[in-house]
């Protein structure tokens, strides 16, 4: 718990244990723990945390579990114990098929929040997978208050579509697992997300060797009140493993949101093509 209007979340880059589940469940547990010792409102695991994002592996799909499965409900304890939310990241067995599936857990153990992977790398070894269908957001009840938060995984900030649909369903902070190398295009991309939208965003990733870490946060308000340019940077890991943390000012960013007119001056009117969902021309 930080001082009133701050909200910190954890970004927890870590090191997987590939398909074994116990052992990232361990992991994960330890990880917790450290985010809730250093008053973590809210702590993100990185894309898939259960198999570790091991989608190489054939054995992988039968990792897929569902909410009744140990895996889950530990953590489900394990925010109830330590009055901090959880993020939790799986491999979904779905209905249809297997889904990329972020659980957001509140301080009580309830989920409050679920997402699927929408832009599902389907020219890759993600291809099996369900893709979903919306960016819903939730209201988090944390120490600080309510806050609106959605959340969009990996491959989804590369398309600017879902952090938008976020923003306009009333997100006011992003949650972004990941699991890839993160170099500086897609950090600047991710940062013009949190610029163009007006809202923090969150994105843990995984450690080296397993990824590149380079977990960071952006909390959106690129101006100060006398309109100079600022560090949107609340954190940004280098490649080991640990425990970041970032602290939003919730009250100073909906006091900035309030008066920053670039979410509230879009002309719909031209924008047929996106509308309509029409493919790119080649020229």
């Amino acid at each position: 718990m930080t001082s009133s209007g701050i909200l910190r979340v954890a970004l927890l880059q870590m090191v997987s244990h590939r398909l074994d589940q116990a052992a990232n469940q361990e992991t994960g547990d330890v990880f917790c723990r450290r985010a809730a010792q250093g008053g973590a409102d809210i702590a993100l695991f990185p894309e898939m945390w259960n198999v570790g994002y091991s989608l190489g592996e054939p054995a992988v799909w039968a990792g897929a579990i569902t909410r009744d499965h140990p895996f889950y409900t530990h953590f489900q304890s394990l925010a109830r114990e330590l009055g901090m939310a959880v993020a939790l990241t799986f491999l979904e067995e779905g209905a249809a098929g297997p889904l990329n599936t972020l659980s957001l857990i509140d301080r009580t153990g309830s989920e409050v929040l679920a997402y699927s992977k929408v832009h599902i790398c389907a020219f890759d070894q993600e291809a099996p997978l369900v893709r979903g269908s919306s960016f819903p957001v939730a209201t988090l009840l944390t120490s600080q208050g309510k806050v609106q938060v959605g959340a969009m995984i990996c491959y989804d900030r590369e398309f600017p579509e879902s952090a938008r649909a976020l923003m306009l369903n009333g997100a006011e902070l992003i949650l972004t697992p990941n699991a890839c190398y993160l170099e500086s295009n897609r950090l600047e991309q991710y940062r013009a997300r949190a610029y163009e939208n007006v809202l923090g965003l969150a994105m843990a990733n995984y450690a080296a060797p397993q990824d590149n870490g380079h977990s960071v946060a952006y909390d959106g308000m690129a101006f100060d009140g006398e309109g100079c340019t600022r560090n949107m940077t609340l954190v940004e890991a280098e490649e080991a493993e640990g425990v970041y943390f970032a602290d939003l000012d919730l009250e100073i960013l909906r006091a900035y949101r309030a008066q920053e007119p670039m979410r509230t001056m879009r002309n719909v009117s031209a924008y047929d093509p996106i509308l309509r969902g029409r493919p790119p021309v080649h020229g």
